[in-house]
């Protein structure tokens, strides 16, 4: 079976590292996904799920904010703010977060204030959404 290195890190530290068969990620405009002997890339991802698979033909869940995709020599390194098990998602949390993102959009911003708070929320969303789908 065809792999590639694989290796996810947040600030709070490295969320995976191992060999992966497969990565979606989220994008812009969709999703995408690369595998063993990708062609070599840099990209930007989005605030969503990232999933890969491992050898063992497991698949791996992740609620991440945006970053930085690079693959290189059939590795890849994602580079995000922040990485989340779906299981580890702290639902009140992050219903506390949409909201208080939801307060500051309802007041008068400057456009950099106004970006961080759609980014809050786009996380927040992200995190609930990611618990609702993924754990039961």
């Amino acid at each position: 079976m065809n792999t590639f290195d694989l290796k996810i890190v947040a600030c709070n530290g490295i969320f995976y590292e191992g060999p992966a068969t497969i990565l979606v990620f989220p994008m812009e405009d969709g999703e995408m996904a690369i595998q063993a002997h990708h062609e070599q890339m840099m990209t930007m991802t989005s605030i969503g799920t990232v999933r890969f698979k491992t050898p063992d033909n497991t698949t791996h869940i992740g609620i991440v904010s945006d970053g930085i995709l690079t693959v290189k020599k059939n590795r890849a390194d994602l580079i995000v703010y922040s990485a989340e098990k779906p299981e580890d998602i702290d639902e009140f949390r992050a219903q506390a977060a949409a909201e208080r993102a939801r307060e500051q959009l309802s007041h008068k911003q400057s456009r950099i204030e106004y970006n961080i708070s759609m980014a809050s929320l786009a996380r927040a969303m992200a995190r609930l959404s990611g618990k609702d789908k993924y754990v039961r």
